[in-house]
C-alpha cells in the first residue's frame, strides 16, 4: 500500500520510505515515479525475507558498522547491501519477478 504523508517527509531530504507494508511518500506527485516506487518495493521484498523486525535490525548495524568505516552518513547508507541492491535494480521494472531469494546478498562488501 502506497500512502502519502506530507508532515512525517516534510523536514526532511526522504522522498519515500518504506515501512512494511507501506511505502510512504513525501508527495502525491511521487506516486507516478516508477524508479522510485520500484526502489521501495525491492525494499518491501527484502523485509519479507528477513521477517521485518531481521531487517531492521540488519540494516541499522549496517548502517552504523559503515557510518565508523566512512565517518559520513550519505556514503555510509549509500553503502548498504539493501540500499546498494535496490538503487542498482531500481530502472528494472521486471527486477522483481525474477529476483533471487535474499538479492542483496551480492551486494555486500
Amino acid at each position: 500500500m502506497i500512502i502519502v504523508l506530507h508532515a512525517l517527509l516534510k523536514n526532511t531530504k526522504i522522498s519515500a520510505i518504506t515501512l512494511f507494508p507501506l511505502i510512504i511518500l513525501r508527495t502525491r506527485a511521487l506516486r507516478s515515479d516508477s524508479v522510485l516506487i520500484t526502489h521501495e518495493k525491492i525494499h518491501l521484498r527484502q523485509q519479507l525475507e528477513l521477517l521485518i523486525v531481521f531487517f531492521y535490525i540488519w540494516y541499522v548495524t549496517e548502517y552504523y558498522y559503515h557510518y565508523f568505516r566512512l565517518k559520513n552518513p550519505y556514503k555510509a547508507y549509500k553503502a548498504i547491501s539493501f540500499e546498494r541492491e535496490a538503487y542498482a535494480m531500481e530502472h528494472d521494472p521486471n527486477y522483481l519477478a525474477t529476483r533471487k531469494l535474499w538479492g542483496f546478498w551480492k551486494y555486500i562488501g
